[in-house]
C-alpha cells in the first residue's frame, strides 16, 4: 500500500472495539518525524523495488506505528515521546497483533501503584544518614581544621591555634629540638618514632649564629618568668636565665634549651632539617661541653620522608580545598555558567564569525598559559643562571651561608 508523508499528521489510535472509533491523536511534527516520513513513504512494495512484496516485518504500517509508538512498544517510541495508553494496548480487531491482545503483555505497561518493594535497603540507607549526622556533628564539635594544614608540637597543641596551651595562634611552624632524637627515628630497627620527637611551634626556622651558638629553648613555664610575646622577642633563646643544674641538662640534649646547629627551611609548615652543621656553632657547642650530635645525612631525610608520606600529602590537598574554596566556587561553576551562556548568545547572533572567533580566542589562550608558565618557572624577568639553580633553593643559599660562617 501507498505511504505518504501524511501519516505523520493523524496517528491511529489503537482498536475499534466494540465499534467504537476513537478520534485520531494530532502528532507534533518534527525533523525525525519528517525524516521518518521520508524514509517510510519510500517504501512501496512491488518488483520495482525488489520484485516481489516487502516482508510483513517490514510492512510500513507496522514499521510506522513503532515509530511513532501507536501500536508497538519498540525503543523508537521512548525516542520519539510516545508511550502507547493502556486503552489503545487492549484492542482486538489489529491485524498486527492476532488474538485480540494487542500485544499488551510485551509492552511492559506498569498497571499497579508503584511503592517501595525494598524495605531492608531503605532501613539500611536511613541507617546510613543518620551515622553520617552522628559523625558530622562529632566533628564539628570536637574536630579542628587546622590539623589538616598545622602540625603538632610534642604537648598535643596545633601550631597556629590561639586555643592551645601555651597560647601558639602566631606560631605556625614546628621544629624539633633535639636533632639526635630526629636522627634516631630514621635510623632503621629503631624503635624512636619521629612522631614522638620533642617540637615545639615557631614563627620561623631557625639558622645557626654568624659568630656564636644561638638556642632554642622550650615554652617558657615552671621557673622560667617569661610570657609567650617576651619568649618570641627573645628569639626563643632564654639559656642565660637557667640555674646550673638547667644548663648541664640542657648540654645534655635533655632541655628546657637546644643548640642550633643545623639550618633548617619551611617545607610545609615544618622546619627541615639541611644536614650541613655550622662548623662555628657546632664549636662553640663542643667547648661548652655539649654530647656529641649526629651530623649524618640521615637527618635530613627523616623529616623529608615524614613530610612526603601519603597521609601528609593528602592532608595538605583537602587543606589547599578548604582554604580555596572561593576560588573554586568563582571560577570552577560561577564563571563557566555565565561564559557559557555567552557563548551561546555568540552562536545564536554571530554564526558566520564564531569560527574564527574561535580560532583566535584558543590561539589566544595558548599563548596566556605559555607566558604564564614562562613566568612561573622562573625563565621570564630572572638572569639564566639563576634559573637553572634556583633562587629559593635552600640548600645553595644555606651552604653558601655555612661557607661564610666557616
Amino acid at each position: 500500500p501507498s505511504f505518504s508523508c501524511a501519516c505523520f499528521s493523524h496517528e491511529r489510535s489503537g482498536s475499534s472495539r466494540k465499534g467504537q472509533i476513537h478520534t485520531p491523536a494530532p502528532i507534533t511534527p518534527t525533523p525525525l518525524r519528517s525524516l521518518l516520513c521520508f524514509l517510510l513513504s519510500n517504501l512501496q512494495p512491488g518488483p520495482q523495488i525488489t520484485g516481489h512484496p516487502l516482508p510483513k516485518s517490514i510492512h510500513p504500517p507496522r514499521l510506522h506505528r513503532a515509530l511513532v509508538g501507536g501500536g508497538m512498544g519498540g525503543p523508537l517510541g521512548a525516542i520519539i515521546g510516545r508511550y502507547p495508553s493502556a486503552a489503545a494496548g487492549t484492542g482486538g480487531d489489529d491485524a498486527d497483533h492476532p488474538g485480540g491482545g494487542g500485544g499488551t503483555a510485551s509492552l511492559g505497561i506498569i498497571r499497579h501503584d508503584r511503592r517501595c518493594r525494598d524495605l531492608a535497603f531503605l532501613v539500611l540507607f536511613a541507617a546510613f544518614w543518620v551515622a553520617m549526622i552522628v559523625n558530622s556533628s562529632f566533628a564539628f564539635n570536637q574536630g579542628n581544621p587546622l590539623r589538616l594544614t598545622y602540625e603538632l608540637d610534642y604537648k598535643g597543641n596545633v601550631c597556629g591555634d590561639r586555643h592551645g596551651d601555651p597560647d601558639v595562634h602566631e606560631l605556625e611552624v614546628r621544629y624539633w629540638l633535639d636533632p639526635n632524637q630526629v636522627y634516631q627515628s630514621g635510623v632503621k630497627g629503631s624503635k624512636a618514632n619521629l612522631a614522638d620527637a620533642k617540637a615545639i611551634c615557631l614563627m620561623e626556622c631557625p639558622t645557626p649564629a654568624p659568630d656564636g651558638l644561638n638556642f632554642v629553648c622550650d615554652y617558657p613555664e615552671g621557673d622560667i618568668r617569661l610570657s609567650v610575646d617576651d619568649w618570641i622577642n627573645r628569639d626563643y633563646n632564654y639559656f642565660e636565665m637557667l640555674t646550673p643544674d638547667m644548663r648541664n641538662s640542657s648540654l645534655q640534649l635533655q632541655g628546657p634549651c637546644y643548640p642550633v646547629i643545623f639550618p633548617s627551611v619551611n617545607v610545609y609548615w615544618s622546619c627541615q632539617y639541611i644536614a650541613r652543621a655550622s662548623n662555628v656553632s657546632l664549636t662553640h657547642w663542643q667547648q661548652m661541653g655539649g654530647v656529641n650530635i649526629e651530623q649524618n645525612m640521615l637527618i635530613d631525610k627523616t623529616i623529608h620522608k615524614a613530610i612526603d608520606s601519603r597521609s601528609a600529602v593528602l592532608k595538605r590537598y583537602v587543606a589547599d580545598i578548604g582554604k580555596s574554596w572561593p576560588v573554586l566556587i568563582v571560577c570552577g561553576a560561577l564563571l563557566p555558567l555565565f561564559l557559557s551562556v555567552i557563548w551561546l548568545l555568540m552562536i545564536r547572533y554571530f554564526v558566520a564569525a564564531m569560527t574564527w572567533i574561535t580560532v583566535v580566542l584558543f590561539n589566544a589562550l595558548i599563548v596566556s598559559v605559555t607566558m604564564f608558565c614562562y613566568i612561573k618557572a622562573g625563565w621570564l624577568g630572572n638572569d639564566p643562571l639563576t634559573v637553572v639553580i634556583g633562587e629559593s633553593d635552600p640548600y645553595v643559599h644555606i651552604s653558601g651561608r655555612v661557607s661564610e660562617l666557616n
